[in-house]
């Protein structure tokens, strides 16, 4: 069991499972979400997380057909996509996770539309 929370504490989720994956965005949507070079997601089923606390906290924006980006309506904190159907797979905002982590296998995604301004300096798989 992994617990997360939003900057605040106002949102609180747990994932019931192992995490599977990380994946380090490089895609622009996930840049301006995230302020920065990139965003970092925990891959995981939509079955194993549930928001246990701040539902009514949570706004979603619904970045392109099909997906929504959510964030914590209190402290603007991101915190996870997700597509419409149900039993895809959803990414949590990694640097929200509150529990320990041993790191799952991780990888670069969307590396050619990355920032021209960063480098990616480790030997991470990639996938542009």
């Amino acid at each position: 069991m992994h617990q997360g929370s939003c900057l605040c504490g106002a949102v609180r989720y747990e994932i019931d499972g192992d995490i599977p994956k990380i994946t380090h965005c490089h895609c622009s949507m996930c840049r301006k979400m995230h302020g920065s070079a990139f965003g970092s997601y925990l891959i995981v089923p939509r079955s194993a997380f549930r928001i246990t606390a701040g539902a009514d906290h949570i706004a979603a924006y619904v970045s392109s057909p099909g997906v929504q980006r959510t964030f914590c309506r209190q402290c603007g904190a991101t915190l996870q996509w997700y597509e419409d159907d149900p039993n895809a797979v959803m990414g949590v905002a990694a640097g929200t996770l509150d529990t320990p982590l041993d790191p799952p296998p991780q990888k670069h995604i969307f590396t050619g539309s990355k920032a021209s301004w960063y480098h990616i300096g480790d030997d991470l798989p990639r996938s542009a």
